[in-house]
């Protein structure tokens, strides 16, 4: 990742995306995050989305060989 100071962190840009979005294709989110921040390395990506779902942000399930989504979790009051 570049060493450029942003105003938001990626985690909650990722979360910014999801409530605007709703679920989406990993490989998209991934994208959509590289225009924002410049270099993000997939093993970066994929660690950020593992340490969110194990916080219980978001859930990120298989939909074929080599695709997953990811989608916010729903709170209910």
């Amino acid at each position: 990742m570049s060493k450029i100071w942003h105003v938001h962190s990626v985690n909650s840009k990722i979360l910014e995306i999801l409530q605007r979005k709703g679920a989406v294709k990993d490989t998209e989110l991934y994208e959509m995050l590289k225009e924002s921040f410049g270099e993000l390395g997939i093993g970066e990506f994929n660690k950020i989305l593992m340490s969110m779902e194990v916080q219980g942000l978001i859930i990120v399930s298989s939909l074929t060989r080599g695709k997953r989504r990811v989608e916010l979790v729903n709170v209910k009051d």
